[in-house]
């Protein structure tokens, strides 16, 4: 029995340091711009396994919980990388499908603080395949679904008709691309969704923009038990029945935010499996999101458990009715 089987994509990141000489500003916003015909200087060039479904599950791992990764990568080298980085990790990797295609690949442009444009090649991300999955291997108690698109999309909704019979928790972090999409699309997914974790601009794409109250009351209509909006710097908001919880972050310096969110959702989570309760999971989530983005690359900062749990110890979170 798993304690999770995260639920999404598997990358290699490359990461492209020009000294931000690719990032311009103009009065409305900062923009990336490669002349034609050029040829530019790098200063540094770091790769990492990235994807939501591979950060998640390498995070929920190092928290001490049993932890399996369910994607669709291809055969070449780079499927092996995955691979490797996840058995290091202890995360159990039976259920991938290794398919004829290509694993995914990702380009982070100056990824400085938080001015960084990604590339993104999704590859055999898009082809998980339910009916290729050994569902005698699918005993677990949560599944953790992170953005998938096109026919990996329709496996997660058979997932979730899967866990609806089988008593499995679902929690669930759609991506901008996915919101865009309307409450309609999601609809097969969110009403099977214990936990829904959001940032603000994916919360204010998908019910509109309002204060953090009306926002997460809309949320919760959707079909949710529990929705958190996170927004950077700035409070992080839950709601749960008749109550709402906020943590305000203190300030750190941040290096590089790729995979922050990812790091706040898998340890929100583990909060929850530890000890279901809300508060202690918003100080598990803020901790190591901010130790990741205190760090290059989206799994360099992730912590232990009782690590973790030094960093939580002057957090404190507010809660009232909603």
């Amino acid at each position: 029995m798993f304690d999770v089987i995260t639920v999404g994509s598997a990358t290699v990141d490359a990461f492209i340091n020009t000294g931000s000489k690719l990032f311009k500003k103009s009065f409305f916003k900062n923009y990336v711009s490669v002349p034609f015909g050029s040829k530019i200087l790098i200063e540094d060039l770091k790769f990492e396994i990235g994807g939501g479904g591979t950060n998640t599950a390498v995070a929920l791992s190092r928290l001490g919980l049993k932890t399996a990764y369910l994607g669709s990568i291809g055969i070449g080298t780079n499927s092996q990388r995955v691979i490797k980085l996840l058995e290091k990790e202890k995360v159990e990797t039976s259920l991938i499908q290794k398919e004829d295609g290509r694993t995914g690949f990702s380009v982070i442009l100056d990824a400085s603080g938080h001015d960084r444009t990604i590339l993104t090649f999704k590859g055999n991300n898009d082809n998980l395949n339910f009916s290729k999955i050994p569902k005698e291997h699918l005993k677990t108690r949560w599944f953790y679904f992170s953005a998938m698109m096109n026919k990996s999309f329709e496996t997660q909704v058979e997932l979730a008709n899967y866990a609806k019979k089988h008593k499995i928790k679902i929690a669930y972090n759609p991506s901008s691309y996915l919101v865009q999409k309307g409450a309609k699309y999601l609809k097969p997914l969110l009403e099977k969704t214990s936990l829904l974790i959001l940032n603000k601009e994916e919360a204010a794409c998908l019910v509109g923009k309002t204060n953090p109250k009306k926002t997460l009351m809309r949320l919760l209509k959707l079909g949710p038990e529990l929705a958190v909006v996170t927004d950077g710097p700035n409070p992080i908001h839950a709601a749960e029945g008749k109550y709402l919880y906020y943590l305000k972050p203190s300030h750190v310096k941040v290096v590089e935010a790729t995979g922050a969110g990812d790091a706040f959702a898998a340890a929100f989570l583990a909060g929850i499996i530890e000890k279901g309760e809300i508060e202690f999971a918003l100080k598990l989530g803020l901790a190591e999101s901010q130790s990741v983005v205190t760090n290059y690359g989206p799994k360099q900062g992730l912590l232990k458990y009782k690590e973790l749990l030094e960093k939580t110890k002057n957090l404190y979170v507010k809660k009232e009715l909603l």
